[in-house]
């Protein structure tokens, strides 16, 4: 796949009128995951919101879905220079998406071809396959793509083996992409059920072939540069019970295509505009800010275009 198609705005990535607030930043790989670390408190996994000093309400913020609009709130939260650190109230309510979001922006931003991919990290929860979005930076030295999670603290440990997990070059065994993960279960390497947004999370619809299904195409999005809310479905993503015969060789014929590095950008285009998985005008958002589903309304690109609907 041509990199040059990543080292451009997207959509959703495009910081509007923000763009010269990320011109504070070097291109230095470390400098710009640092500065995406410090915009966002996890909703989940940065601890409680009140001993942050963060009202509850502020939970609808995991919503907001472009980068501009994002920026905007970090910047109403405290007018800060992007290289300063931020206490946990100044940063926006957000998820493992939204780390990667701002990465991109900021990346892009210095012209560097960076993807977001969704899959699942094996760092943060021994024997579980988690729910998680990290960004994909070209390494013009290796001629290829190496995994960065924006999210991630400099010296993480995982916690089943002990190994210390380098945040600005993950390896490929500690993060599994949705085609990877797929295929994986599709060969019976690994069982589905152990794919989980949470281990504690009951909900079958967040667990187990369903999601697995959900964060290959959620993958294929991505490549297009359509980063989707994690928890937005539509096409193949939202189809109850199991999917035919002939769904289930579309899949595979999916992650047999946008499993390798170097996939074709041709075949991915072409599988993009399937209506299976091409992002829709409209939709459903299972937002855990919100009592139930939305049918939301949202900007897409093209796979070659910068803006339209």
């Amino acid at each position: 796949m041509d990199h040059h198609f990543y080292e451009t705005q997207s959509l959703v990535t495009d910081p509007g009128r923000f763009a010269g607030r990320l011109g504070e930043l070097s291109g230095d790989l470390r400098s710009m995951a640092a500065a995406a670390r410090q915009l966002v408190f996890h909703y989940r996994a940065d601890g409680d919101f009140a001993q942050n000093g963060i009202d509850a309400d502020r939970i609808a913020e995991i919503d907001t879905r472009y980068a501009e609009p994002m920026l905007a709130r970090v910047f109403e939260l405290a007018d800060l220079p992007l290289t300063a650190d931020r206490a946990p109230r100044q940063r926006i309510v957000g998820c493992c998406r939204d780390f990667t979001v701002l990465f991109l922006a900021i990346a892009r931003h210095q012209g560097v071809p960076a993807r977001a991919r969704v899959g699942f990290a094996t760092y943060f929860a021994p024997g579980w396959f988690i729910d998680h979005m990290i960004a994909e930076v070209w390494d013009g030295g290796r001629q290829d793509w190496r995994l960065v999670d924006p999210e991630l603290a400099d010296g993480h440990v995982d916690s089943s083996d002990g190994a210390v997990i380098d945040s600005l070059d993950v390896p490929r065994d500690r993060f599994v992409t949705g085609p990877h993960a797929w295929q994986a279960c599709r060969e019976g390497i690994v069982d589905a059920q152990r794919f989980v947004v949470d281990p504690g999370l009951q909900i079958p619809m967040t667990r187990g072939w369903p999601y697995v299904r959900h964060n290959l195409i959620h993958d294929l999005a991505s490549l297009a540069k359509n980063e989707m809310l994690l928890w937005d479905v539509w096409g193949l993503t939202e189809i109850d019970g199991e999917p035919t015969p002939a769904q289930r060789d579309l899949l595979d014929e999916l992650a047999a295509a946008t499993r390798p590095s170097d996939a074709s950008q041709d075949q991915i285009q072409a599988l993009y505009q399937r209506e299976e998985f091409r992002v829709p005008q409209v939709v459903t958002s299972h937002s855990p800010a919100q009592p139930g589903p939305l049918r939301v309304t949202v900007q897409r690109a093209g796979f070659s275009a910068q803006s339209g609907p």
